[in-house]
């Protein structure tokens, strides 16, 4: 799962950033409104960097990042938001969460709670209750990195497997192949299209023909009947 983390300083955010890849979390830091808009809008095209999550300090030396959430939202971008805070008052709560904000997390917080938190708010958002996703006739056990089928294991790579989940968060969805490539390398340069078009013809080949769609000129629809 890649993040995109908005924090100014220095240490807590390298902190946070180390911490959260211990459970699997990759991320890219921005430590102001103004990169955090620059990753997260671009040209609103699909190159664009895609998260799954942000967490987003309330006060950036740049500008207020309840601001830059209320900016986000109507632009209709709609991922995930967890707002920080050192500040703990009800009305500060309140406005993050009219906002738009998905969770609000006070400073200090233990990473093994803010990585639980991510994995909630990212659940929710994928309309699912808990770390097994039901999508069609597949089974995805977030925690355990498993997917079934029928009850059976299927032995996906590491890059098939995100694949899968990458789909399985937008359900009957088209997913752009520029979005594949980025959410399989996050914090490289995204994969070739023909090497997507390999992994995504493995996949077929585990887990049915029939469940992945092809969008022809866009991308893939994970089927969910």
């Amino acid at each position: 799962m890649h993040l995109l983390l908005v924090e100014d300083d220095l240490e807590l955010g390298a902190e946070l950033q180390r911490a959260l890849s211990g459970y699997g979390l990759t991320s890219e830091w921005v430590r102001g409104t103004r990169h955090a808009r620059a990753m997260t809008e671009g040209e609103c095209d699909d190159d664009t960097p895609h998260f799954a999550c942000v967490l987003l300090d309330s006060r950036l030396p740049d500008g207020d990042g309840i601001d830059l959430l209320v900016h986000w939202r109507r632009r209709s971008i709609s991922m995930p938001v967890i707002v920080m805070s050192a500040r703990d008052a009800v009305e500060l709560r309140v406005a993050a969460l009219d906002a738009g904000a998905d969770d609000y997390v006070i400073k200090p917080c233990a990473p093994v709670e803010i990585a639980s938190r991510i994995r909630a708010v990212v659940r929710r958002t994928a309309g699912q209750a808990s770390q097994l996703w039901n999508v069609g006739a597949l089974r995805i056990a977030t925690g355990t990195r498993e997917v079934r089928v029928d009850g059976e294991i299927l032995p996906l790579s590491p890059k098939e497997y995100q694949i899968v989940v990458e789909l399985a968060r937008l359900p009957g969805e088209t997913v752009s192949k520029q979005r594949l490539a980025r959410a399989v390398a996050p914090l490289s340069e995204p994969l070739e299209f023909s090497a997507l078009e390999w992994h995504i013809h493995n996949l077929r080949r585990k887990i049915g023909t029939q469940l992945i769609r092809t969008v022809r000129g866009v991308g893939y629809c994970l089927v969910n009947d």
